[in-house]
């Protein structure tokens, strides 16, 4: 895959599947800017990344920063988001509906505010890739407001698919991958989790982030490929 000379934003490009994607973007010779909430965490993942990347604070679940970095960002070749708060699965009548408004905040509003701003700053040939997730198609007890989201953003995909041509516009419908997200639980209860999450998929495997990252590059290198989500999940969905 050649990116040289194209440049790639990734909104949520400091940790995991975003930062995975920004490292291999860079080394495939892209011009790499990722977007992050904190200063702090932008400046860790650049230090990670090769020499050249950049980084700019945005706060996603506000139109006004989305629209103040993307202009700052200026005119790109591809958008990745993978932006998204973890979120403990919980029943919808546990959920006061403030705080489940909230839930769509960053995954499924900020990713409208991120292409409403981005798109007309996308060059010829250029492409939008989001981000969803398994729990759109099999969603488990407690997690119907991440599948309505997950859901959200795929129809958001097909959507802007035929609204935005000729930018191509897919999906990546990620599995359990393992991220940062999941340190925060401690050991051995995080090995049993993601244990257990193995066992469920037909590899016998949870993902890792730079298996995402691949699939993301995928649908920036392959222009007839549109409308599409991407199902990286170790075959999950069918067992």
């Amino acid at each position: 895959m050649d990116l040289e000379g194209k440049h790639v934003v990734i909104i949520g490009g400091s940790s995991g599947m975003g930062l995975a994607t920004a490292a291999g973007a860079a080394a495939a010779g892209a011009k790499v800017t990722i977007a992050s909430s904190g200063q702090s965490r932008l400046d860790a993942a650049l230090a990670a990344l090769p020499g050249g990347c950049s980084g700019v604070v945005v706060d996603v679940r506000s139109e006004a920063s989305v629209a103040e970095a993307l202009a700052q960002i200026g005119e790109l070749d591809h958008l990745v988001y993978t932006a998204g708060d973890s979120v403990v699965p919980r029943p919808l009548g546990e959920v006061p509906l403030d705080e489940a408004r909230r839930l769509f905040d960053v995954r499924f509003w900020g990713a409208v505010t991120a292409v409403r701003h981005d798109a007309p700053r996308i060059r010829a040939g250029g492409s939008v890739v989001l981000t969803s997730g398994t729990v759109a198609v099999r969603p488990s007890a407690g997690a119907a407001l991440m599948a309505g989201g997950a859901a959200a953003i795929e129809g958001l995909t097909r959507g802007l698919a035929v609204e935005l041509a000729p930018v191509r516009v897919n999906a990546v419908r990620p599995g359990a991958v393992h991220t940062p997200m999941w340190d925060a639980a401690p050991e051995p209860r995080r090995s049993a989790l993601l244990g257990a999450l193995a066992e469920r998929t037909i590899t016998k495997t949870v993902g890792e982030p730079d298996q995402i990252a691949a699939a993301h590059l995928y649908l920036m290198d392959n222009r007839f490929v549109t409308g599409t989500v991407l199902t990286v999940d170790g075959g999950a969905v069918l067992l």
